[in-house]
């Protein structure tokens, strides 16, 4: 009832169907089925006031079927199947998320109208306040940035013939919601590397904090006041002056909007499309990023488009780009073997006899140049 009367109440400020569809996340047919009551008993968007109250007594009357929510037996019954995996991670994950990998990877068909409606029925007051989310107050422009990366699904790699795990590296800028999407193969250290590269050249900027997940791609020990962190990602954070703030562990919370997006730009921009290869698929999904995510009506935004907001506000507060781009390197500890070398990405290097038995610490870019080694 909650969700008919917020839909009542954006259709009562003369917001059209297809705006308060894309902005509650619902098909523009049930929108107008709520909308048509109030049509039929004469109310007109912009009128006088209603209150919450008379809404929702309203909403009794002419949809006398959302008071019971026990009464859709059929969608409850389904969902009731899942009622254990609810239950463990309620603690520790949000309710889209649940629902989002229930319809994902179980095939959950109930709506998230429905799957919310559920659990505040079927579980206890306690395990419902523990989703209860603060809404904290915008950075200022430039200020921060979180970043994720989420499993896409698989892709046919039309030039091998075989099926490709996708993850997606994606970023966004807390204050305008202005999202970059970057898809890899690999979640190791240079792909991790190049997605940042990759998103501060679509920014045209860095901001000033990174809000990170806890991956071993950048952080290597995670710790709430003192997480130790990748050797390549700390020099590329010395390299564009940014400061790395991991998130803490099991708690999504952290970054929610890097969080919420991931769903969408997986429904978007993944879902159902074939790419020749990766390098298509990603400059597929920075266009995607700009013309689709950055002009889509953001609800926190007041109906806003990231993007517009971004170049109006944003982009001029952003850390500007050094004027030599970031090599990443990549580190090794070898030991020095008894004949004095050491092997280094199959490679042979002869080192001092003194150093025979030691570790060193050896970095090279990708083309093996620059070669490094030090005690």
């Amino acid at each position: 009832m909650i969700d008919v009367v917020e839909i009542l109440k954006h259709w009562y400020a003369a917001r059209n169907l297809s705006e308060i569809a894309r902005g509650l996340g619902l098909d523009r047919k049930t929108v107008r089925k709520y909308v048509a009551a109030p049509e039929r008993e004469g109310l007109i968007p912009g009128g006088p006031p209603v209150s919450p109250e008379e809404w929702a007594r309203r909403v009794k009357l002419w949809f006398p079927e959302l008071t019971d929510p026990r009464a859709r037996s059929s969608v409850n019954g389904e969902i009731a199947r899942f009622h254990e995996y609810i239950g463990e991670h309620l603690p520790v994950n949000t309710l889209a998320t649940i629902h989002q990998r229930l319809r994902d990877d179980e095939g959950l068909r109930a709506s998230y109208t429905s799957f919310r409606r559920y659990v505040h029925l079927e579980f206890s007051r306690e395990a419902a306040l523990a989703q209860v989310t603060v809404l904290k107050d915008d950075p200022p422009p430039g200020q921060e940035a979180q970043l994720d990366y989420e499993y896409l699904g698989q892709w046919l790699d039309a030039r091998t013939g075989k099926r490709q795990r996708v993850w997606a590296f994606v970023m966004v800028l807390s204050h305008s919601r202005h999202l970059f999407c970057y898809p890899v193969l690999r979640m190791t250290v240079p792909a991790f590397i190049e997605a940042h590269l990759a998103a501060f050249s679509f920014f045209g900027g860095v901001s000033r904090r990174l809000v990170c997940d806890n991956l071993a791609s950048g952080v290597l020990r995670p710790d709430l006041y003192d997480p130790r962190l990748n050797r390549s990602y700390r020099e590329l954070a010395v390299h564009y002056g940014c400061l790395i703030d991991p998130a803490r562990v099991a708690h999504p919370k952290d970054k929610p909007r890097v969080e919420r997006p991931v769903p969408y730009v997986r429904d978007s921009f993944f879902r159902g499309r074939s790419f020749a290869s990766l390098k298509e698929m990603q400059a597929q999904a920075a266009r995607w990023s700009l013309v689709v995510a950055g002009t889509r009506s953001c609800r926190p935004l007041g109906g806003a488009a990231p993007h517009a907001l971004f170049q109006a506000v944003e982009a001029g507060t952003l850390l500007a780009l050094p004027a030599r781009t970031f090599e990443l390197a990549t580190w090794h500890t070898p030991k020095v073997a008894p004949d004095a070398h050491v092997m280094v990405g199959g490679a042979l290097y002869s080192v001092p006899y003194r150093l025979i038995g030691q570790r060193l610490r050896c970095a090279h870019d990708r083309d093996r140049r620059h070669l490094l080694f030090r005690g």
